[in-house]
């Protein structure tokens, strides 16, 4: 539902009613990914999607009627249909499972918050019960990291449902997918003294920008920038050089730069989401900056060079005592090999393995593969994804009673 922000935080301020259709599952090349969002309003207007085009008239009657009628959320499931690829149904072959429910802004004051913190651009997460028992399936909770929590899971407010302990763990699980910037399913209860009710929640979450740390201040990194900003990242521009780290040279950075590129690394911010990319092709600048980076628990570690320039690389950083595992991680020479020559087209190149190094990807043609386009996400240490498999060629609807 975060991906459709500012359209429900206008309807919220307005007190208008909506129906939300949320996807809460999907397997094979499902064409969008769980936590995508469809809404209508009381006036037909609708916003956002689940299928990139192929399930959304039937989704948005879905809508219509439980906008109209009200009731108890209806969980629906497409799938490919073999003896008519073009009925009601998902032409790519995957399968998605979505839950519809009216959402009324007076009982649901809290989504106005999170709304607000995404579009202030504020870290947020909602956790959004999906499955469990019926009293509970459909209700939200607000969680911001480090901060309290709102919302309630069981619908009361005296906790006689056990909501209590079932809101303190799931905001204990959506936090730490907020931290990751990770949306995903998690299951969480079954305990009898902690949280008895067993419940799969939705954890949505809208985190800081990850960052794409670029050093050396060349044309190289200047193309970089620009892709990485419009890849989402917040991108810093470093280098020791204050001739060449201008804001005329990188208007497309959001940060700018002069200092030492290996100090700034160890004084900076970074996570598991963090790309490191260096640019600068000067061993007094790479080898303090590439022994300290590739020490760090970042996502991407890369550096530009000839093969030449790799190999005597990698030597300094065996005599400056980099280990081998540590080593493995290094991308160089950084790029996938697209044949790239321009600055432009090697940022395309550079950007194009960072995304496949987070995804998991192989950097071949689609062509070339065999097997599902779109993998599943790869699940965060104990807080594993819900595997649901469907029946192959149906189209259901299930009504949640």
């Amino acid at each position: 539902m975060l991906n459709i922000a500012y359209t429900l935080h206008q309807w919220y301020g307005r007190a208008r009613p909506f129906a939300l259709a949320t996807v809460t599952d999907v397997s094979g090349s499902a064409p969008l990914p769980v936590g995508s969002a469809l809404a209508v309003d009381t006036e037909g207007t609708a916003v956002g999607s689940v299928s990139g085009g192929c399930v959304e008239a039937a989704v948005y009657d879905l809508c219509r009627h439980v906008l109209a009628h009200g009731g108890p959320p209806v969980r629906t499931r497409f799938g490919y249909s073999d003896d008519d690829a073009f009925a009601v149904g998902l032409t790519c072959g995957g399968e998605i499972e979505v839950l519809v429910q009216r959402v009324d802004p007076a009982a649901e004051a809290h989504l106005a918050a999170a709304l607000e913190a995404v579009l202030a651009g504020r870290p947020c997460a909602v956790a959004h019960v999906i499955d469990g028992p019926r009293e509970f399936l459909g209700r939200t909770l607000r969680v911001s990291d480090g901060g309290p929590h709102d919302g309630i899971l069981d619908g009361t407010h005296d906790g006689s449902l056990g909501g209590a302990n079932e809101d303190k763990v799931v905001a204990a699980h959506a936090r730490a997918l907020l931290r990751a910037g990770r949306t995903a399913r998690v299951e969480v209860g079954g305990e009898a003294d902690t949280c008895p009710t067993r419940l799969t929640v939705l954890v949505h979450t809208h985190a800081h920008r990850p960052r794409m740390l670029i050093f050396g201040a060349v044309d190289f990194a200047a193309a970089l920038s620009q892709a990485g900003r419009f890849l989402g990242y917040h991108v810093t521009v470093c280098d020791a050089r204050p001739v060449f780290t201008t804001r005329a040279r990188f208007p497309h950075a959001d940060e700018i730069v002069t200092d030492w590129p290996h100090r700034y690394l160890a004084a900076t911010e970074t996570d598991a989401r963090t790309a490191v990319c260096v640019l600068t092709h000067d061993a007094k600048f790479d080898i303090p900056l590439l022994r300290s980076a590739l020490a760090l628990p970042v996502g991407y570690v890369g550096a530009m060079g000839s093969r030449r320039t790799h190999d005597r690389r990698v030597d300094l950083l065996r005599e400056a005592g980099v280990p081998e595992e540590q080593l493995a991680r290094l991308h160089s020479p950084i790029g996938l090999d697209l044949g790239a020559r321009t600055p432009e087209e090697t940022a395309f190149s550079i950007t194009a393995e960072i995304i496949a190094h987070a995804n998991r990807g192989t950097g071949l043609p689609l062509s070339h593969g065999t097997g599902r386009i779109h993998p599943p996400a790869q699940p965060l240490p104990g807080l594993a994804g819900v595997g649901n498999p469907w029946n192959a060629g149906s189209v259901q609807v299930r009504v949640v009673v």
